[in-house]
């Protein structure tokens, strides 16, 4: 009998200790195989370097790769606590596909029912965007903006072939902005979806367990 092939790890990366406090209950997957949540940070040299690092040990040098946390929504009409689930990841050093979008959508909808899910482009930024920046980045084609999922993607693929994914919480939309009176409500509530979705990201990676995935 051949040996068992070594469970392919996860990791989680997210750039605040608030969103690795949201994540905390993760340990392992459904099929045994082990998750870490890694706190990269703020910023995509922060991401870069911290996804670098932890890629490089024997451990997660295998891993799939889910970058998440909180976002700026785009779009009119997103709301903060509404989902984001990316179709590819994009900087100006290039774009990074993700696979597996439509189950990690799917399955949001069923672990954070009422909650709004969108998909599509998410693009990377230095810094917190405001104003007129929106809609400049929404003509791109980007649905929602952070700081770390772009970096943290691009140097998931670089250290390796490997499925990689991001799934963010909006907590700043168009008009919702971070400035404005409300912010802490927003604030609270994508935390509450965020602690709420760990369940689906098990999923996603179970998936990619199956045969034919």
């Amino acid at each position: 009998m051949s040996p068992r092939a070594a469970p392919v790890p996860l990791l989680i990366a997210c750039a605040l200790g608030i969103e690795r406090l949201a994540l905390r209950g993760g340990g392992h997957g459904g099929a045994g195989e082990p998750v870490t949540v890694l706190r990269t940070g703020m910023g995509p040299a922060a991401a870069e370097r911290s996804v670098t690092r932890a890629l490089t040990g024997p451990a997660l040098r295998d891993a799939a790769v889910l970058a998440t946390g909180f976002c700026a929504g785009l779009a009119p009409g997103m709301h903060p606590g509404d989902l984001v689930v990316a179709r590819e990841t994009r900087d100006p050093r290039g774009s990074v596909p993700c696979a597996g979008t439509d189950l990690l959508a799917k399955e949001l909808a069923r672990v954070a029912p009422g909650r709004t899910v969108h998909t599509g482009p998410l693009t990377g930024s230095g810094h917190v965007v405001r104003g007129h920046e929106r809609p400049e980045l929404l003509a791109t084609g980007a649905i929602a903006v952070d700081m770390e999922s772009a970096a943290t993607l691009l140097s998931a693929v670089r250290a390796g072939a490997r499925p990689v994914a991001a799934v963010r919480v909006v907590v700043d939309a168009p008009e919702h902005e971070l400035v404005r009176i409300g912010t802490v409500r927003g604030g609270i509530s994508a935390f509450r979806v965020l602690r709420s979705v760990l369940p689906a990201y098990l999923e996603w990676h179970r998936s990619l367990l199956l045969p034919g995935r």
